[in-house]
């Protein structure tokens, strides 16, 4: 569902993310060449689904490059050869078709969405533009290692663990390659800024997810 007021999101994500977004690019840059990369090749076309400021899309080097978002001002943040769709993303996507995505990659994302069936809705349309073996990579705050914390943003509608999304996705006909619970902190949008050599060290000393990690990391396949 498409927001009734686009300058009160834009207002609310300029608060939120403005004051740490060339962190937020270096820190990206890191957790995309250090283990993102992995997940998809040079040669196929990735899309960004909520891409935000498109810190994860302008990191990733890809033969073809796509970002949607309800947010008109993230078109302003991509990159010149970055293809941007303004619209909700569990409406049949304009402009993508069929059997066309090698990877549709979701980051802190899902929860955002109104309701379950938007997120049924939006899981349909990934199905039906990613090519056959293409996958979904989807990260975001467990809400079982947040507890109340979940709900600090405003933002957040629809709780999830890697077990809700895990089932709705086997549900959707997606199978699941990797299944991490505890994978990432929970925010990058306030707090300490890290070096980023930290950031290179969480990424190699998996035993650190553990501790820290509270959000999942999901790679489903079609």
């Amino acid at each position: 569902m498409m927001p009734e007021a686009d300058t009160d999101l834009e207002r609310l994500y300029r608060k939120r993310f403005d004051p740490n977004e060339e962190y937020r690019r270096a820190v990206w840059s890191v957790l995309v060449s250090k283990f993102f990369s992995r997940f998809f090749a040079p040669g196929g076309t990735i899309l960004d689904l909520g891409c935000g400021y498109g810190e994860f899309i302008n990191a990733v080097q890809a033969k073809g490059r796509l970002a949607m978002d309800v947010n008109p001002a993230a078109k302003n943040k991509l990159s010149a050869d970055v293809q941007f769709f303004l619209q909700d993303s569990s409406e049949h996507w304009q402009g993508i078709p069929e059997n066309s995505l090698d990877t549709v990659f979701a980051s802190n994302f899902f929860e955002h969405l109104p309701d379950k069936a938007a997120v049924i809705g939006t899981l349909r349309e990934v199905r039906r533009c990613l090519k056959p073996e293409g996958r979904l990579i989807a990260l975001g705050p467990n809400m079982k290692r947040l507890g109340g914390r979940y709900w600090d943003f405003w933002d957040h509608h629809v709780p999830l663990t890697e077990n809700s999304l895990s089932e709705v996705l086997g549900a959707e006909g997606f199978s699941i390659d990797l299944c991490i619970g505890h994978f990432l902190p929970f925010t990058m949008s306030y707090g300490r800024r890290y070096p980023l050599l930290f950031v290179r060290l969480y990424l190699a000393l998996p035993f650190l997810w553990q501790l820290f990690g509270r959000q999942f990391l999901i790679v489903a396949r079609k």
